[in-house]
């Protein structure tokens, strides 16, 4: 069975990814949080986190959003490496590398337990399907 990791109060996780969501950069706090060493997370999905538990509604959005130049905030269940899993408040948002390529940052902190269960309301009425 898997169990929760929670982050504590000062963690920060930061990836970068490219616009087709592969991942050029993972902070310390993200790959010790996941469990994936740095070269593990380079030139991999960011789909690598992805919880099954989470709708695919929530990452279309996500998509929707930062495709067209918006900024995407909420709250996310991600997976580790050996199946446990841990709740962030994510902000992703497009920015352009200092080489003229778009992409995308995310910036994760600690979700409280009010706003994870809120979520886990929110997110059992969603279909999974969509």
């Amino acid at each position: 069975m898997s169990r929760e990791i929670v982050l504590d109060d000062y963690a920060f996780l930061v990836s970068e990814t490219n616009e087709k969501g592969i991942i050029n950069f993972a902070n310390d706090d993200f790959c010790k949080i996941a469990g994936y060493g740095l070269d593990e997370l380079i030139g991999k999905h960011h789909n690598i986190v992805r919880h099954p538990d989470m709708p695919k509604n929530a990452f279309k959005d996500l998509w929707a959003t930062v495709k067209s130049n918006g900024i995407w905030t909420g709250y996310v269940k991600n997976k580790t490496k050996n199946g446990d899993f841990y709740w962030v408040y994510a902000t992703v948002y497009p920015f352009q590398n200092c080489y003229g390529e778009n992409g995308y940052i995310s910036c994760r902190r600690k979700a409280s337990r009010a706003e994870i269960e809120q979520s886990e309301i929110l997110y059992s009425s969603i279909s999974f399907n969509n």
